[in-house]
């Protein structure tokens, strides 16, 4: 039995095209909580970023790619997990930018910062509809709240990215849900560990659990739950591993899936 459903927010809750949540999976939502369900997010957003659900009500959030947790305890929010970056990994980064000047996002719990933007940052920022970060000296930043950084936005290719984490990165992990950039978070990080720490608070076994996504940093919690499902929309590496592959996002897909297992 199903008592607990963990989403991802864009391209999964949220559409690309339309930037707001389907009314069927606003119904589905409404619906598994009537039944006694918790419903969690599980986004690669900040908390304060997550500005796009409407007026849903969670039982809790997995945010920054499983790196700050939290729950809902009657409308207060509180942070019961929290994994931080090995600073050598940060002050590496900081001397690789000084050679390769590539942009680079650092996100903490309460805002966003970029080394530099162009007219190509913008539009990936506005895609996602979430605020651009604030420039600044990155390099300083860095030295001066390496604690408070929970994720960075690398701008390249994958083999970039790929050397970044071989050589620059060695204790962190990344992710890719769009093609322009990665995701980079602490290597005891993710998704799949923020389902354990909120069903630990919540007393539910790992077999009661259900996760839907649709990109990269989604792969781990669409394995690691007892239902992994992957939207019509996603990446094929996120099909490959899921257990079922439901319709779209536009396509009332999170619904469908639902109604599929007779969760609701």
């Amino acid at each position: 039995m199903i008592k607990a459903v963990f989403f991802d927010i864009d391209g999964t809750l949220v559409s690309f095209n339309t930037h707001k949540v389907a009314d069927s999976s606003k119904e589905a939502i409404r619906l598994l909580k009537e039944k006694g369900i918790k419903v969690f997010i599980a986004s690669g957003r900040a908390l304060f970023l997550i500005n796009n659900l409407d007026d849903l009500e969670f039982d809790g959030y997995i945010t920054i790619n499983g790196c700050s947790c939290f729950i809902n305890d009657n409308g207060n929010i509180k942070e019961i997990y929290r994994e931080t970056f090995d600073k050598n990994d940060l002050f590496s980064l900081n001397d690789y930018l000084k050679t390769d000047k590539i942009p680079c996002a650092v996100i903490t719990n309460n805002d966003m910062f970029i080394n530099y933007q162009d007219d190509t940052i913008k539009h990936l920022y506005s895609m996602a509809n979430v605020q651009i970060p604030k420039t600044v000296d990155l390099d300083d930043y860095i030295k001066n709240n390496y604690n408070d950084i929970l994720q960075l936005n690398i701008f390249t290719d994958e083999n970039k990215e790929k050397y970044l984490m071989d050589n620059v990165l060695k204790n962190s992990k990344s992710s890719r849900w769009h093609f322009s950039f990665a995701d980079i978070n602490p290597k005891n990080s993710g998704k799949d560990i923020g389902i354990d720490k909120i069903i630990e608070h919540f007393g539910i076994n790992l077999d009661e659990t259900m996760a839907f996504g649709d990109g990269g940093n989604d792969i781990g919690m669409i394995e690691h739950s007892a239902l992994g499902i992957a939207m019509g929309n996603a990446n094929e590496s996120v099909k490959k591993i899921a257990d079922y592959i439901t319709d779209d996002v536009d396509n009332d897909g999170v619904y469908k899936a639902l109604k599929h297992f007779n969760v609701l």
